[in-house]
């Protein structure tokens, strides 16, 4: 059986090691045989299966580089062809603006990039609610506002309200409440999860989040949108 290629885009932002690592540890546990390449090729992401897109550090940074690295139409053809999945920055990179730089992204999933405003916010044992949220907090299924689990086919198998880690001072906010598929508490609801069609992203890390990052990425694995 021939292997199906998983692309991680390297356009020189993101943590591109872990998250290879984190795929091929998921694939290992699935009978289908898949292939994990980190590629800064555009062929190799055009005819890759599957696509998934980290991003770390600065929304301006993160498109500057992505347009230099001259595969910004392989993106986009495999964005309208194949399973993607943004993580973190590349999550948010899906959405049509960040305040972060008044940075225009890619506009594959309507919305926008917010800055976290917390100033003044206590959790409720009292301490200071600090920017960048950083460390471990609760994903709940579904979007912001839902009463009960909404599972997304990638939370198949994932207890509800499982912990995940975080990094970040900028959250996203789609255009459409139903393309928020996780939520998360940091000084009130936000979306950390999101989903359009074959497009899936996270503002987690689940390269860093354990066996449920694993599960995540074992389910982008078998996922048939």
């Amino acid at each position: 059986m021939k292997p199906q290629t998983v692309a991680v885009v390297d356009y020189g932002m993101g943590n591109l090691r872990s998250v290879a690592q984190a795929l091929r540890a998921a694939a290992r546990t699935l009978e289908a045989p898949f292939e994990v390449v980190v590629t800064g090729s555009a062929p190799v992401l055009r005819e890759a299966d599957r696509v998934v897109l980290p991003g770390q550090g600065a929304m301006p940074d993160c498109m500057a580089e992505l347009e230099r690295s001259g595969l910004l139409p392989a993106l986009q053809h495999a964005a309208a062809h194949k399973p993607l999945f943004g993580v973190c920055v590349g999550m948010q990179m899906l959405l049509d603006h960040s305040e972060e730089g008044d940075t225009p992204c890619l506009g594959l999933i309507p919305g926008q990039v917010r800055r976290f405003r917390l100033d003044g916010q206590q959790h409720p044992d009292g301490s200071r609610i600090k920017v960048p949220q950083m460390g471990w907090n609760q994903v709940w299924q579904g979007p912001v506002g839902a009463t009960q689990p909404q599972p997304h086919p990638l939370w198949h198998g994932i207890p509800d309200g499982s912990h995940y880690y975080f990094v970040h001072s900028f959250y996203a906010q789609p255009a459409n409440p139903a393309h928020g598929v996780g939520r998360t508490d940091y000084g009130g609801p936000f979306v950390s999860a999101l989903a359009r069609d074959n497009l899936f992203g996270t503002q987690f890390h689940p390269e860093k989040s354990a066996d449920q990052g694993l599960a995540l990425y074992r389910n982008f694995l078998r996922w048939v949108p």
